[in-house]
């Protein structure tokens, strides 16, 4: 019999990690689980575009670049309603995936929104895990809301809400077309035109969320919930992070990248009239003429600690900072404009510890009526009983055996 004490240690398996780096949170997530693998069983790669190095402080596995398109491009094209990739960028995409995949040879390559990868990680017959958030899944079933369009600036929304829902999926499948000429180029079958099925496409689909807030019907073995994957960057406190006063309610505001910044000085303008203190990341998008009185402002703060300092988390509606705030136990008021904000705090609000507003709708009297109610008793207690909910799905546990079950 083999002396186990004398066998070859194992081998370390390769992982690839690719982030479609057209926001913040999809980086973030990938360092979150990238950071939490075992580096005695893995030898860890991790690709994303240029100009993310802050994120990466204190990380040891080994970095590569890819191109992604730019945050402005991929968010002006959400604003406007337009299909985000077309084709042309789908197949540069891939072949710097399959150039990558080459260069890094790995035993898995896990996305995410790296929707290319639904090609190159097939033709380079390697398994493939995308990272998506379950209101995406076609196996869920969440409410759709007109997001902020250019048809909302001149239609009620009782009559854009109807229209846009109708429209729904003659939309998906125009913003589907692109990655299904892609497939058929390289010989794979095309996925028909729900978004939904382009955005989850892999070997095994891991959602970044629990079915309490996202519940999915009749879903397959290889999609499974891993839970929220929270992340901050490494940013140091401000100054005045041990100065804050503790007689009131913090308030923590961060709208984000994505387009409601501009937002930032109306909801300081709200705040300033309620009994609470306001800590606020601008995220370095917008310029503050005044300041109110009993706010406090950085370019960025580190968003869980933030949020668990907080009575009240105010964003715009992403899984990102709700996931921060929920797992804190913390209400979220979510000001939503593009549809993947309205789907999220569509599972916000089934918990009962949110509030949804509109982005392109929002006044200083909504502000302070939300604020003022998540303020209350109810509402922490729903978020608090979410906190336990999220509590028991361990991300870095369930990831790590997805891997683990994958490999093996």
């Amino acid at each position: 019999m083999p002396d186990p004490a004398r066998q070859a240690p194992q081998m370390r398996r390769k992982i690839l990690f690719v982030a479609e780096a057209v926001t913040l949170a999809h980086v973030g997530r990938v360092i979150a689980l990238a950071g939490a693998l075992d580096p005695q069983r893995y030898d860890v790669h991790v690709a994303c575009a240029e100009g993310y190095d802050f994120c990466f402080t204190g990380t040891s596995f080994t970095r590569w670049t890819i191109r992604s398109m730019s945050s402005q491009q991929f968010l002006q094209a959400l604003a406007q309603g337009k299909p985000v990739y077309d084709q042309a960028t789908l197949e540069h995409y891939v072949e710097d995936d399959l150039a990558l995949l080459e260069k890094v040879a790995p035993d898995l390559v896990v996305g995410d929104f790296r929707l290319s990868l639904s090609v190159s990680a097939r033709v380079a017959k390697l398994p493939y895990v995308s990272l998506i958030n379950a209101y995406w899944s076609p196996y869920a079933a969440p409410r759709y809301r007109v997001p902020d369009l250019p048809l909302t600036r001149f239609l009620p929304i009782a009559l854009a809400d109807p229209l846009f829902r109708a429209a729904r999926p003659l939309a998906f499948a125009l913003h589907a077309r692109p990655l299904n000429h892609v497939r058929r180029k390289y010989g794979l079958p095309a996925l028909g035109s729900d978004l939904r099925r382009i955005y989850t496409d892999a070997d095994y689909t891991a959602y970044a969320d629990i079915p309490d807030m996202f519940p999915a019907h009749a879903m397959p073995v290889e999609h499974s919930y891993i839970g929220a994957v929270t992340w901050s960057p490494p940013i140091a406190f401000p100054e005045w992070w041990n100065e804050l006063p503790d007689d009131r309610p913090i308030v923590y505001v961060t709208l984000g990248s994505s387009g409601q910044g501009r937002l930032l000085p109306l909801v300081l303008e709200a705040l300033g009239e309620l009994p609470v203190t306001v800590v606020a990341a601008t995220a370095g998008n917008v310029e503050l003429a005044s300041i109110p009185h009993n706010a406090r402002v950085a370019r960025f703060l580190p968003g869980e600690v933030a949020a668990r300092r907080a009575a009240l988390v105010i964003c715009n509606g992403g899984s990102p900072t709700c996931h921060q705030a929920l797992v804190a136990g913390v209400p979220v008021l979510g000001i939503a404009g593009n549809l993947d904000q309205f789907l999220n705090m569509d599972g916000v609000l089934r918990t009962g510890a949110g509030a949804l507003l509109r982005a392109d709708r929002l006044k200083v009297s909504d502000i302070q009526s939300a604020s003022s109610r998540l303020l209350g008793a109810p509402a922490a207690a729903a978020a608090k009983s979410t906190a336990h909910a999220l509590a028991a799905y361990c991300p870095r546990t369930r990831f790590g055996a997805l891997l683990a079950s994958i490999l093996n």
